[in-house]
C-alpha cells in the first residue's frame, strides 16, 4: 500500500503488496546509504528511525547480536521495574495469543534490554537466531529499526515489518511494540512487545500490543490509588491533631490528605528526601516525618529564615532547562519548560518586576495576552512561590539572580520567537 506525493511513501503490508513494498523498501535504504535521490521513502515513523540509526552508524549487513546480561544483572532489573508486577496481566492479555499466533511477547526495560519472553516454542527457538532473547539489547542504536528499539525512541506505538528493518537478518521478522508509562508521573517504564516470522504479520497486531500496554498502565493506577487509601487512613486522624497547614503525601508527592491549606494534586519532593527541615520551593521552610507508603509534611509558618537566596537560571543548554534554588539548607532543581524559561528569563532582564501586560508584549509580542500570562505565572508559582512575588510580577526582595547563557550568546533558546529573547539573541550577534 503506498500513498503518493511528491514521492513515494511505501508501507509494508504483509498481504498481496509484500514483494513490490520490500523491492521499494530495499532500494530507498540503498538511497538512504549512499546519499542519492530516492522517489521511495517508508513511512514517516520509520524514514525517521532510518534517519537516526543511519546517523548512529548501524551496519545494515551486521548481525543483531548483542552481549547478554548476567541472569543476576537480569534479576535485578526485574525487581527494579513496575513491569515485574504486571507480569500476570500480560501474560494474560499477550502470552496465550501470541501463542497461538505463532508468535512471542517480548518485554523490555527502558534500555531495550529483554527482560521476560514467552509464547510459542518454536518461535523462541527462532529467536535465538536473532538474539531475541534475554538479557539482549534491542534499543535502535543496537540492534536498528525494530518495533521495541523504535518505539522507545520515538515513544509511540509502532509496528516494524520485513523490509522496514534496517538490519537485513530482521527481513523474515515481524514486530509491534507499544511503551508502558507509569501513570502517576508519565515516566516510561518499558517496553511490551509481540514478534514472530514475518509470514505471521496482522495489521490488528499493533492495536492489541498497545491496548494491553494501556490495561497494564491501568493497573498501575488502580494499585497507586489503593496505597493512597491506605496512607490517607493512617494520616487522616494525625492530620486532625496538627494546628496550621499540613499535608501527606505518598513517596511521588501524590496528594493522600491535607488540613489547613487548598488541596494540590501534586506536591514537588527533592529526590533525596530525609526526615527533618526541609525547603520546599511550593511551600517554603517545612518539617517532614515519614509516614508508612509516604510523608507527612508541616510547613513552618515562621519560614522565613530557610527562603531561598540564590536563584540560578540555566539556560545553557536548550533540552535541559533548568532553575536552581540555593537556601541555607541546600539547593533545589526544577525542570523548566521552554515557556517558563522565556518568562523567568524576562523577570531576570526586569529586576523591578512587569506587569501582566508587559510580561505579554515580551513573550508574545502582544500585550493583550495577559490571560495566559498569568496563567503560566501561577504555574510557575506551584513550584517557584518562594523566589516569585507579584504586583508587578518579579524576583523576591533579596533574592540573588543569575542567568547561565549558551556559549554563544546567539544560541540562546534558539526556538524561542518571545521579543526579549530575540532581542537577547540580536545584540548577542551584533557584538
Amino acid at each position: 500500500m503506498t500513498d503518493t506525493g511528491a514521492v513515494e511513501r511505501v508501507r509494508v503490508t504483509g498481504q498481496g503488496a509484500d514483494r513490490r513494498a520490500s523491492r521499494l523498501l530495499h532500494g530507498a535504504r540503498e538511497a538512504r546509504l549512499t546519499g542519492a535521490p530516492s522517489g521511495v521513502v517508508p513511512r514517516a515513523e520509520i524514514d525517521a528511525s532510518w534517519d537516526r540509526v543511519v546517523r548512529s552508524g548501524i551496519d545494515p549487513d551486521q548481525s543483531p547480536e548483542s552481549e547478554l546480561l548476567e541472569a543476576d544483572e537480569i534479576e535485578h532489573r526485574r525487581r527494579s521495574t513496575a513491569l515485574g508486577e504486571l507480569m500476570p496481566l500480560l501474560r494474560a492479555g499477550l502470552a496465550s495469543i501470541a501463542d497461538a499466533a505463532q508468535q512471542i511477547m517480548v518485554v523490555t526495560d527502558t534500555e531495550g534490554r529483554v527482560l521476560w519472553r514467552q509464547g510459542n516454542t518454536g518461535v523462541l527457538r527462532r529467536a535465538h537466531d536473532i538474539c531475541l532473547e534475554e538479557g539482549a539489547a534491542w534499543a535502535e542504536a543496537a540492534t536498528g529499526t525494530n518495533a521495541i528499539g523504535t518505539a522507545l525512541a520515538a515513544r509511540i506505538p509502532v509496528q516494524v515489518h520485513s523490509a522496514e528493518h534496517f538490519i537485513r537478518a530482521l527481513h523474515s521478522w515481524t514486530c509491534a511494540a507499544a511503551p508502558v508509562r507509569d501513570p502517576r508521573d508519565g515516566r516510561l517504564i518499558g517496553i511490551v512487545d509481540i514478534s514472530g516470522p514475518a509470514s505471521t504479520f496482522h495489521p490488528a497486531t499493533l492495536a492489541l500490543v498497545d491496548s494491553v500496554a494501556r490495561l497494564a498502565e491501568g493497573e498501575i493506577r488502580i494499585r497507586h490509588l489503593a496505597e493512597i487509601e491506605r496512607l490517607r487512613a493512617v494520616a487522616a486522624p494525625i492530620l486532625c491533631r496538627i494546628g496550621g497547614r499540613a499535608l501527606a503525601v505518598d513517596v511521588h508527592g501524590r496528594l493522600a490528605a491535607v488540613t489547613g491549606m487548598p488541596p494540590v494534586d501534586r506536591l514537588p519532593l527533592p529526590k533525596s528526601l530525609r526526615p527533618g527541615p526541609v525547603w520546599l520551593p511550593s511551600l517554603g521552610m517545612c518539617r517532614v516525618e515519614p509516614l508508612p507508603g509516604g510523608w507527612l509534611v508541616q510547613v513552618d509558618e515562621g519560614g522565613a529564615p530557610g527562603a531561598p537566596r540564590r536563584v540560578v537560571l540555566d539556560l545553557s543548554r536548550p533540552r535541559a532547562l533548568a532553575v536552581h534554588l540555593t537556601g541555607p539548607l541546600g539547593s533545589v532543581r526544577q525542570r523548566l519548560s521552554p515557556r517558563h524559561a522565556e518568562l523567568l528569563y524576562a523577570l531576570a532582564v526586569h529586576r523591578q518586576g512587569r506587569t501582566a501586560s508587559e510580561l505579554a508584549r515580551d513573550i508574545f509580542g502582544d500585550a493583550t495576552r495577559t490571560v495566559t500570562v498569568r496563567a503560566e505565572i501561577s504555574r510557575l508559582r506551584r513550584h517557584l512561590a518562594e523566589v516569585l512575588a507579584h504586583r508587578p510580577y518579579r524576583f523576591g526582595d533579596g533574592v540573588e539572580v543569575e542567568v547561565i547563557h549558551p556559549e554563544h550568546g546567539a544560541d540562546l533558546l534558539p526556538h524561542s520567537l518571545a521579543p526579549v529573547v530575540a532581542e537577547a539573541r540580536r545584540a548577542a550577534r551584533a557584538t
